[in-house]
């Protein structure tokens, strides 16, 4: 069960290793590449934060907020799959693998990639909150191990709040701005395929360097390797809490929002099997 401390947050703490059912995950090779991916890009959060303060350098509210909230709690989310992955999987260099990983991932972190306008962007950071915390839900419904489903439900929580404060964020930019609603769709529309981008993919080459070393250079494995990730997260989504996070932005009538639905899950189906 989850449990807090007084202040509202968990820590690493909070999770006990000592109840992984190591004989259901350590010889499965997909749990070992969701669990360490998620490490990976979770602890690499640090670099997505300098670019957004540096962004929204004079809000002081939002700034704040990203250095002293969302910052610790995204890397606080690597620490916590790191330690799991190193419980698990012992003989792998996890450090080895992530300097590696973190070598091409900072390429892919820059500011001149995030949207035009600052409320453009609070919409697209709803949409990548919206797709972690689909993502971490699908995992902890994936798994029959205790501890990673613990944590995968904590992690899913934690991007729930966040997007509450985005979405906040966003509604003051609105305003400002004078967002209509086709250019907030636009972006909603381009972030949400992104969301499997080229990170899980860069991970996984990373991963494999160590892993499986034989196999790197293999791009029928790594192919694999990524369809029954796709897969496994696919199974397990739940679109429809995934639809009304990704709708909220645009303030959509009702009945426009209903014929919306079938489709759109067809289409998070495909993001996150591509």
């Amino acid at each position: 069960m989850q449990a807090c401390n007084e202040t509202g947050r968990w820590n690493i703490e909070d999770l006990d290793f000592s109840r992984i059912a190591l004989d259901r995950v350590r010889s499965d090779e997909t749990h070992f590449y969701l669990a360490c991916s998620a490490s990976f890009i979770e602890s690499g959060s640090d670099l997505y934060t300098r670019n957004l303060i540096d962004f929204y350098e004079g809000d002081g509210e939002v700034t704040r907020w990203l250095r002293e909230h969302w910052e610790p709690e995204e890397l606080q989310h690597g620490r916590a799959l790191q330690a799991y992955v190193r419980h698990v999987w012992p003989a792998f260099d996890w450090e080895r693998a992530f300097r590696s990983f973190l070598g091409e991932y900072a390429g892919y972190c820059k500011v001149e990639l995030l949207a035009p306008t600052r409320g453009l962007e609070m919409s697209a950071r709803c949409v990548v909150e919206t797709g972690t915390a689909t993502y971490y839900r699908a995992l902890a419904r994936s798994t029959q191990e205790p501890v990673f489903a613990d944590l995968a439900t904590r992690i899913a929580n934690d991007e729930v709040s966040h997007y509450k404060h985005f979405y906040r964020f966003f509604r003051r930019y609105r305003e400002a701005e004078g967002l209509g609603r086709l250019r907030v769709l636009g972006t909603v529309a381009r972030r949400t395929w992104e969301l499997k981008s080229e990170d899980a993919d860069c991970a996984i080459r990373h991963i494999a360097k160590v892993h499986a070393p034989e196999r790197a250079e293999d791009a029928r494995y790594l192919r694999d390797v990524a369809g029954r990730m796709g897969r496994t997260v696919s199974r397990h989504l739940s679109p429809g809490a995934a639809l009304k996070m990704l709708m909220r932005p645009l303030e959509l009538p009702g009945p426009v929002q209903a014929a919306l639905q079938f489709p759109i899950e067809l289409f998070m189906q495909r993001v996150f099997l591509k």
